[in-house]
Formats: C-alpha cells, sequence, structure tokens
C-alpha cells in the first residue's frame, strides 16, 4: 500500500480525488509533481486501477520523465508498467502509428525537420513569384499557428485569422495549401501535424476517438494553463466516454500565449467541465516568505484570475531588493561585483540565476562576467560571442592580431563578399603546402596564383596589413567601429537576410560588440588594447570549451551563474536570482503598452521571475539604458510602483557608485566603513 501520510492535507486530497473533473491549482514551488505522482501511485496499488487505463500527458520530455521515474520508484517497474505518461506530441505519435492510414497516409510515415520544411516553403513562394518578398521562416511560423489554431488549409481563407487586405496572408494561404499536398504526396508530417492530424482523425472518425476514451478512462494533464485550442480540443475527445479528468496548472504561471496557450481553459475550467472539483495548493516549498509576499501582492493586481495566496513556512530575514542603476552597464558592473563577493565569501556560482525580460539585455552582463573570469551559462539562447556577426568580426581581429591564424583568416577570407570561393581557396592552400608558409603569406607574396582574383586578394592583403598598423595606435572601439564601416559590413547583414527583424537583430550584434569593446577599454584603461582584448576572448572560448568537456556528467547546477530569459526560467529554483531591467517598457514589454494590449501576461512573467528565488531576490531598473547602441531614459516597473508604500521590498539607489575606478572604490569603502566604524564607537 502507497501511504499517503507525507502529503500536506491540500496534496493528499487531491490525491485521493479520483472519480470526475478535477483541477488542481498548484502554486508555484508547492509540489505538484510530488501530489500527481502519488495520486497515480495511489490509483494503482491502493484501489486497484489499472496502470494501462490511466494516460498522462505533460509538456516536455523532461517532465515526462521525471514523473515516469517517479511513479517508477514508488511502484517499482512490474506495477508501473503499461501507465502512459507522454507528452502530447507522444502520445499523437503514438496514435497515428496506428491510424494514420484513415486519413489517406501511409503507415511508415516521415516527420519533417525545418530544413525539410523550408524547402517546401521556398518551392512554394518561388511558384506564388514571392521568393524574396517573404521570409519562408514568417510563413512556416504562420502555418504553425493555423494548424495549433485547428485550423485547415482550405478553411484559412474563411477564418478570423485571414486579412483579405493583407498580401502576406494571401502568400500564406497559397503556401498554406500548396505544402500540406506536397507533404501528404511524401507521405510525411511535420512536428504540428502530429497534434494537428491526432484532432482530424478524432474529428473525421468519432469512433477511433471513442476507442481511445475508453482505453484511458483516467487522464491527467500538467501545466493545463499551458494548453492551446487545438489541445483542449483533443483532451475533450479523450474525454468523451467519462468525466474522469484531472488537470494540474497555475494561471498566475501562464506565459505563453505567444505560442498560443489559452489561459481561458483553466480560467474557465468549470465551464467547460460541470461539476468540477477544485483544490488549491498554496502551501509553497522553495521560498522564504518575504519573496511570496512581494510575488502575491504583484500578481492580485491582475483582475482575470484565480484567487490564491501562496504562503511558507520559511522565515527569513532578507527582503526584497531593488537596486536603481545609471545605465547599463553600471548595472552589469554592480550585479557582477555582488557575485565576485558571494564567490569570494565561499558561496556556490550554480545557486545564482539573472533573468531578463529580452535576450538584447545579456550581453552587458556577458562582458562583466567575462572580464571578472567568473563562469556562466546562458539557457534557452547563444552566447553572444557564439553569434555569427560576433564571430566574424572577432576573426578579423585574431587575423590582424595574428596572420598565421588559418582558421579565422579562412572564415573572414570572403566576408564580405569578395568572389574568393572554395577553388580559389584550394590554391592558396596547395601552395601553402608546397612553400611552408602560412596562408597569409601567400596571398601576400603569390597573389596572382588566381589572376582573376589577384585584386581581391591585394586588397585584402592590404586592409589586413593597415589595420595592424592602426590598432597599435589608435584606441580599441573606434578602430573596431572604422573596421566594420570600411568593410560594409552593416550592408553585408542587410543583403544576408529578408527579414526586417532578423537584419535589425543582427545589426545590433554588432553594435552590442563594439560596446563590449568600450567596456573592455573602461575595464583595462591603459592596457585595452587588441592584444589583451583577444587574449580574452580567446581565454574565454577556451574555458567554454573545458566547460563543455567537463559537463558530459549531466550535473544539473555546475559551478557557474545561469542566465537566461524569464521564459527559460518557469519550472526552476535558485538561492539567489537578479531580475535585471523592472523598468516600464522593459517590463512590461514596450510592444505590450504602445499596442494597448493587457498587461496581465507580463504581471505573470514578473511573478514567475519572482518566485524563482529561494532565498535571495535582487531587483534592478536603470535610469537610463542603452536601446540598440541608444541610450534612453527609464524608470520603475509600475508592477513595483504599485507597491512601492507597502514595504515588501527594500529600494536601494546604486547610482552613487557607479562609474568609480577600483581604487576609488576601495578607498571609498575604506573610509565609509571607518567612518561608521567610529560613529558606532561613539
Amino acid at each position: 500500500m502507497i501511504s499517503l501520510s507525507g502529503l500536506n492535507d491540500k496534496q493528499r486530497e487531491a490525491a485521493e480525488t479520483v472519480e470526475g473533473p478535477v483541477l488542481i491549482l498548484a502554486g508555484a514551488g508547492s509540489g505538484k509533481t510530488r501530489t500527481i505522482t502519488y495520486r497515480i501511485a495511489h490509483m494503482v496499488d491502493n484501489l486497484g486501477i489499472k496502470g494501462d487505463s490511466l494516460l498522462g500527458v505533460s509538456f516536455t520530455n523532461k517532465a515526462a520523465k521525471e514523473m515516469r521515474e517517479r511513479v517508477q520508484t514508488l511502484l517499482g517497474a512490474k506495477k508501473s508498467r503499461g501507465i502512459a505518461l507522454l507528452t502530447f506530441h507522444s502520445l499523437g505519435v503514438r496514435i497515428l502509428k496506428k491510424e494514420i492510414t484513415k486519413l489517406g497516409y501511409q503507415e511508415n510515415f516521415s516527420i519533417y525537420d525545418q530544413s525539410d520544411q523550408i524547402g517546401i516553403i521556398r518551392e512554394a513562394l518561388r511558384l506564388y513569384h514571392a521568393e524574396k518578398k517573404y521570409d519562408q521562416k514568417d510563413i512556416l511560423s504562420k502555418i504553425s499557428f493555423l494548424k495549433n489554431a485547428g485550423i485547415y488549409e482550405l478553411d484559412y481563407a474563411d477564418s478570423i485569422h485571414f486579412n483579405q487586405d493583407d498580401p502576406f496572408d494571401h502568400a500564406t494561404e497559397y503556401t498554406y495549401r500548396y505544402y500540406q499536398e506536397k507533404l501528404k504526396f511524401f507521405n510525411a508530417i511535420d512536428f504540428d501535424d502530429i497534434l494537428f492530424l491526432t484532432l482530424k482523425l478524432f474529428r473525421q472518425n468519432p469512433d477511433v476517438a471513442k476507442a481511445y476514451s475508453e482505453k484511458f478512462k483516467f487522464i491527467m494533464v500538467d501545466e493545463y494553463q499551458d494548453t492551446n485550442t487545438l489541445q483542449f480540443e483533443l483532451i475533450s475527445h479523450l474525454t468523451s466516454t467519462h468525466n474522469n479528468l484531472c488537470v494540474v496548472g497555475d494561471d498566475d504561471q501562464s506565459i505563453y500565449a505567444f505560442r498560443g496557450a489559452d489561459v481561458s481553459n483553466i480560467l474557465n475550467f468549470e465551464k467547460s467541465f460541470p461539476e468540477a472539483k477544485v483544490i488549491k495548493l498554496e502551501e509553497n516549498y522553495r521560498s522564504v516568505s518575504s519573496i511570496l509576499d512581494l510575488a502575491n501582492n504583484v500578481i492580485k493586481e491582475n483582475k482575470k484570475r484565480r484567487d490564491k495566496t501562496l504562503w511558507s513556512q520559511k522565515r527569513s530575514s532578507h527582503i526584497p531588493l531593488l537596486w536603481a542603476m545609471g545605465d547599463t552597464d553600471h548595472e552589469a558592473e554592480v550585479i557582477v561585483e555582488d557575485i565576485v563577493s558571494h564567490q569570494g565569501n565561499g558561496g556556490h556560482l550554480g545557486d545564482i540565476a539573472i533573468l531578463y525580460r529580452s535576450n538584447t539585455q545579456a550581453p552587458p552582463i556577458e562582458d562583466q562576467l567575462r572580464l571578472s573570469q567568473v563562469p556562466y551559462q546562458i539557457i534557452g539562447g547563444q552566447k553572444f560571442y557564439d553569434k555569427k556577426e560576433v564571430k566574424d568580426l572577432m576573426s578579423y581581429l585574431f587575423v590582424i592580431l595574428n596572420p598565421s591564424d588559418q582558421m579565422a583568416l579562412r572564415r573572414i577570407l570572403n566576408i564580405p563578399n569578395r568572389g574568393i570561393g572554395n577553388a580559389t581557396l584550394e590554391k592558396y592552400l596547395k601552395k601553402s603546402d608546397e612553400e611552408k608558409i602560412s596562408l597569409f603569406s601567400v596571398l601576400e607574396k603569390f597573389p596572382l596564383i588566381d589572376s582573376a582574383r589577384s585584386s581581391s586578394i591585394k586588397t585584402f592583403v592590404e586592409l589586413i596589413t593597415k589595420y595592424r598598423a592602426k590598432f597599435a595606435t589608435g584606441t580599441l572601439s573606434e578602430n573596431i567601429s572604422t573596421l566594420i564601416e570600411e568593410i560594409d559590413y552593416l550592408n553585408f547583414i542587410d543583403k544576408q537576410y529578408d527579414n526586417a527583424k532578423q537584419v535589425e537583430r543582427r545589426r545590433n550584434d554588432v553594435m552590442q560588440f563594439i560596446e563590449s569593446a568600450n567596456r573592455f577599454a573602461n575595464y583595462y584603461k591603459e592596457n585595452a588594447n587588441l592584444k589583451n582584448f583577444v587574449e580574452r576572448l580567446l581565454l574565454q572560448d577556451s574555458q567554454d570549451k573545458d566547460k563543455l568537456e567537463e559537463d558530459e556528467d549531466g550535473d544539473v547546477r555546475k559551478n557557474e551563474v545561469t542566465l537566461m530569459t524569464l521564459h527559460s526560467s518557469k519550472g526552476l529554483e535558485f538561492k539567489k536570482v537578479y531580475m535585471v531591467g523592472i523598468e516600464e517598457e522593459t517590463l512590461p514589454h514596450k510592444k505590450t503598452i504602445t499596442q494597448g494590449e493587457d498587461i496581465s501576461e507580463e504581471r505573470r512573467l514578473c511573478y514567475v521571475g519572482i518566485t524563482r528565488a529561494q532565498e535571495t531576490l535582487v531587483m534592478t531598473y536603470c535610469k537610463q539604458r542603452k536601446i540598440y547602441g541608444k541610450d534612453a531614459p527609464r524608470s520603475r516597473s509600475r508592477f513595483l510602483n504599485d507597491l512601492a508604500n507597502k514595504n515588501l521590498f527594500i529600494e536601494q539607489d546604486r547610482t552613487t557608485f557607479g562609474h568609480l575606478t577600483k581604487e576609488e572604490a576601495e578607498d571609498f569603502k575604506k573610509s565609509f566603513f571607518s567612518n561608521l566604524l567610529d560613529t558606532l564607537d561613539e
């Protein structure tokens, strides 16, 4: 028999409520996974329900795997056999493998990846004579949205999502029809089709839907607040012969509307499933009470939400902090200085997370971490120095400093395009082997090996030689800016990408790289030369490679700071959390404000960030922030303005300490603490 004595009263009530529709409102850190795994074990071991009649669905393979492992630990391998604990998509694949012939496909279908999909989209746009006019990924994204809304290709033109006056929608409508025809011709489906076609199967074959509903007599859905229209309808089909549906979720953590998640599914659960029982898990096992007090007060300003209040038995003297910063660089400096102090006092870097609304906020923090030699990882995003455009510019600097760096040289030889292709390169590489000299020396001494490209070769060699001299005298960031301008790199970016948003992001990465050189110069002063800058980049790259080798043991909480967006942080927890940029037009996001949209999801995002912190929470806002290379005035977020007089956080103006040299800062600290001790003595 499985004992439920280790659960709290509400968790136990949820585990013992088996019949009929049940909504378990599980607040952040309230032990929902423990509750639902004990519920499954109780049903099988205590109530004798057959394992193969149970279905549990979640959104990620990680969550499904964790549930399977916990259930197996509770029940053992034999009793847990047959229990289906899957992701939505794993369930869809299982069903389609048995039933897809009813939709006119063959059993041995393929699942296309993005490159396969883009190939068909490109072909469709070419036939539509709009290959250059629209970005293929934008079209594919719109098709994905339509599938997740349950809209067939032949119904799109008559749906509310089709704008008769929008040429993009007309191009999408043509492409969608062509795309689906091609997929079926190739006996292939895409990732979205896994659920889209499963729903189509159920709609067109009610007997099939009924059979699966009779097979799975007890159904559980994790993270129910993240379900979309299509998933809701699938669940409705699977429960068509019974009402034994248990959903677990938290409307206050619904932050994926951009993926199609519909928070109304959880808000209106009782309307969809009458006689539903609602059980609230409000005791939080993650955070100290002061952090929860702040979180509760932030989220209760949302009008459309389920009433619940998180509480904790954990007490602490810590009160969340709000640091007012001077600007973006100052923000990074103060945060990293605090992290270095934490590390110096024996603290573990793996206990720390830095959370931000947008990936564009990360580069200044990355720079400061690198300058201070603090190891870090980025979750759900790409490290700044791993981005293509940044690596291009780094390669130029590597070659200028060391022309013998063949890998860097080969990367930039035809960037931007100089007409130097692989055939030309092979000729010079062969000569390099014959003469036993570097590739750059061959380019310099034998430009006429390929007479058709000799002019381009000479111009490139002269460019590198010229900047070797310039970097020996001029300032680092100015020379980088001049180099970018001389090779017309921004124009190269414009030609590389059709999508305006992509172009803006890539251009911003270039501006951030120049800012990075500026930060390096401010940090190292007279030692801020090209050699030291490049050595710092190479040293960090080497450390990153070493970490990749060390990380193969699967250690989840390595001794490095974690950087991620607020969206990526959901489900995670850290002892100390820095929430960066809690200011108007960052959180809530500018787009939400200017377009007059409901900011409730932005507030939920703030709530999710706050509830990641177990022991210490530090929030920051800047009085001015650099946005795409330009300084813009900022102010504290309305989410905190609403609470300014409730003593839920302590605001500290850190601008007093801004932009001091290390020596000045040390002198200030010594003087400050000396005066403080004198005062205490008195």
